[in-house]
């Protein structure tokens, strides 16, 4: 039984902290899954397409020589799929037929 658990229920993508972010580009640079795009106009970067983020994936974080990126506590993650794999399952198992 496959689980396709829609990508915008999961909440994983990086926040970027403008405060500390020194906008060297490294996320963006390493990043292939589109989820930066510099920002002419505000000089810097930003987080366009989250829900591209890979899940689990915090790399562009630990390159980040500033710590200006932040994920979600990788524990939330696995209980948000948890949640939502057996909610799947429950819409997926056959009902019992009525007596």
């Amino acid at each position: 039984m496959k689980l396709d658990i829609p990508r915008d229920r999961v909440a994983w993508f990086p926040t970027i902290d403008y405060d500390l972010c020194t906008a060297d580009r490294a996320c963006l640079d390493f990043c292939q899954s589109d989820v930066f795009r510099w920002n002419e106009a505000e000089g810097r970067v930003d987080v366009v397409n989250p829900n591209n983020c890979v899940l689990g994936c915090t790399t562009c974080a630990q390159i980040c020589t500033v710590d200006a990126i932040s994920f979600p506590d990788k524990e939330e993650l696995r209980q948000t799929l948890r949640r939502l794999r057996a909610e799947i399952r429950e819409r997926q198992a056959p009902s019992d037929p009525v007596s």
